[in-house]
């Protein structure tokens, strides 16, 4: 199993909620032995525009292969203004021309891939986000398996705030562990699912 977490954070450097929170998480996936690739996107030339590469320079084409060669895809996004970062909607951009390939009646590269979603921060807007993302993916012939939304809201993860990396987590530790837990198995269980599925077809 491999997967790939796609870091919506805006912050090339200092803490990020969000990358704390993808580093609690992911090592749940990887305690079950499952791959992960951690890709901060703001660490690269993602070039604007809705097709799957936009010429010289543009970095997209290469983490959509690490995409297409995942089993599982964690869209981990902080909230901003009640949406997800620009970052993270980059990333819905540059996927549309996948589904134009559907709209076309071709079959999805993407299809039978599970996805999940982590959402950090400091009031609401979780929800919708994960409406945004869940409807999005199902129309790339993905899937959001039941419990596999992680949405933490607090205050100490409030801009500006002189959290520590340590307490953040402390915080999802002694909170947030189960919820964590379920998430890696409900994806992992579903990808072998799928995995499996799409094996015994290619064999009959």
């Amino acid at each position: 199993m491999n997967a790939v977490t796609l870091l919506g954070t805006l912050k090339k450097s200092g803490l990020s909620n969000t990358e704390t929170l993808v580093s609690f998480f992911t090592r749940f996936l990887k305690e079950e032995g499952v791959n992960n690739q951690v890709i901060k996107l703001v660490d690269h030339n993602i070039l604007p525009g809705t097709y799957l590469n936009m010429g010289a320079g543009d970095a997209w084409p290469e983490i959509y292969e690490q995409i297409e060669a995942a089993n599982i895809i964690i869209f981990a996004t902080p909230v901003w203004w009640g949406n997800q970062s620009s970052e993270l909607q980059r990333v819905i951009e540059r996927l549309d021309e996948v589904h134009d390939q559907v709209l076309a009646g071709k079959p999805s590269p993407l299809e039978g891939k599970v996805a999940g979603v982590i959402i950090t921060g400091d009031s609401d807007g979780s929800q919708h986000i994960i409406g945004n993302i869940s409807n999005f993916v199902n129309a790339l012939g993905m899937s959001i398996p039941p419990y596999c939304t992680l949405a933490v809201q607090m205050k100490e993860q409030a801009k500006g705030s002189n959290t520590t990396k340590e307490e953040l987590l402390k915080k999802y530790e002694s909170e947030y562990t189960k919820m964590a837990k379920t998430m890696a198995n409900e994806l992992i269980k579903v990808a072998r699912i799928n995995f499996l599925t799409n094996v015994n077809s290619e064999r009959s």
